[in-house]
């Protein structure tokens, strides 16, 4: 099944994560890309915290996602692949994995970005990036709740 989930959501692994997309989908392990969680420990902890023990949590920097991608995608097992920025989610992109559907969750408030729907804030600059990641044939929509009805990225200019 591989992966089934490609997320933005700067709040990484928490219950709306593992109980509203998780167990839906049937994951059993969610890829999660941050270069600084992946050089801390304890932080790893933390998030291993919120996971029960079925499902195995795989913290990664860019560069091991983009190497490791193929095993992860072409896995019988179902996962999600997680991050908290779009800068992320691009860059993989950029460096050849292929995300077929690309979902922004919670991105919240910081200084110079603007409220696209209550839970997604982003800067131009992030909006740009989605852009070229939509012409390179990603589907990018916002959606903060499975239950909720996906919002495609024109929607949110």
């Amino acid at each position: 099944m591989s992966l089934l989930l490609f997320r933005v959501d700067d709040r990484l692994i928490h219950g709306q994560v593992v109980i509203g997309w998780g167990r839906p989908l049937g994951i059993d392990f969610i890829v999660l890309v941050d270069d600084a969680v992946r050089e801390s420990s304890w932080e790893q902890d933390i998030y291993r915290m919120g996971v029960p023990p079925e499902i195995e949590v795989i913290f990664a920097n860019r560069e091991e996602a983009a190497r490791d991608f193929a095993q992860w995608s072409g896995s019988s097992r179902r996962g999600i692949l997680l991050s908290g920025s779009v800068d992320t989610m691009a860059a993989l992109s950029e460096a050849g994995v292929a995300i077929p559907r690309l979902n922004l969750g919670g991105v919240h408030h910081n200084p110079g970005r603007v409220e696209r729907l209550p839970y997604l804030y982003l800067t131009d600059e992030e909006l740009r990036l989605l852009e070229k990641m939509e012409r390179s044939g990603v589907e990018v929509t916002a959606q903060d709740l499975p239950t909720a009805t996906p919002m495609a990225l024109k929607a949110l200019v």
